[in-house]
């Protein structure tokens, strides 16, 4: 069972993790091809319409893969078109980019929009929805650290470097305390423990009637490919918006995904 662990005893992912965090990834999409009969059975969408944040550094091209995904079993997805993924730089000081991204697709389509996260794009999509609940339908992040220290991962320092933003400023303490709690909006969290990239245990979602977190085995780079993510995405997006319900760990699923409840 995951729980939450006190943010001073968590440390960064081990340097075996970090260090096969490629090799792992390339093999985890390298396995789409073997889980295409079963990812063609996952749940067809509604058309709603999925706003996809990518990573660190990252851009849209990482998340064309889970997009193309989701297009495929009927969603409205979309791109965040803000570039590289670096942080304020990217979105704005106070997120007014990334709010506008938001409300240009809210308004396109007339729809609650679902936000789907990788890493540090999952922090700012749980963010987001705080400040647009009335725009945002669901969140489901993956990887994301989202509490804990700031610190517990491998790639602060290069967030800093890259990002000009410290971790340690008045804004990101205030902001960090604040992404403790739950969205206003139902929320799923997708992580692995053999993230290589940001501490596990950084990445749960606390108790609450519309949250919930879902264990994968794979890479922190990987799991925008990684097809049991994918599964699980599907299944997540294609609740009814106003009867949200925790994932089912039955059959098959019970094998798959770890149960990974809350504290």
């Amino acid at each position: 069972m995951a729980t939450q662990v006190p943010a001073a005893t968590i440390r960064p992912p081990s340097a075996i993790l970090a260090l096969t965090e490629l090799p792992r990834a390339i093999a985890e999409f390298g396995s789409l091809g073997l889980a295409a009969p079963i990812l063609a059975s996952a749940p067809r969408g509604d058309g709603h319409p999925v706003l996809v944040l990518p990573g660190f550094v990252t851009t849209d091209v990482s998340t064309r893969v889970l997009r193309s995904f989701l297009k495929g079993l009927g969603y409205d997805a979309h791109a965040w078109e803000l570039g590289r993924n670096l942080g304020p730089k990217a979105i704005g000081r106070e997120g007014e980019k990334l709010a506008a991204r938001l409300q240009a697709v809210h308004e396109l389509t007339g729809k609650k929009v679902s936000i789907v996260g990788w890493s540090l794009g999952g922090v700012m999509a749980r963010q987001l929805s705080r400040r647009t609940p009335d725009a945002v339908r669901q969140v489901i992040t993956l990887g994301s650290p989202f509490t804990g220290s700031p610190r517990a991962t491998n790639a602060w320092r290069a967030y800093e470097a890259l990002t000009g933003h410290k971790i340690d400023g008045e804004d990101a303490r205030a902001q960090m305390s604040e992404s403790e709690c739950a969205p206003p909006v139902p929320s799923t969290s997708i992580f692995t423990r053999e993230d290589g990239v940001v501490a596990w245990q950084n990445c749960i979602e606390p108790l609450g009637a519309e949250t919930d977190n879902i264990q994968v085995h794979g890479s922190h780079c990987g799991l925008g490919v990684n097809p049991a993510v994918l599964y699980a995405v599907a299944d997540r997006l294609a609740q009814a918006e106003d009867d949200w319900h925790p994932f089912e760990r039955k059959g098959l699923k019970a094998l798959v995904y770890p149960f990974a409840g809350h504290a």
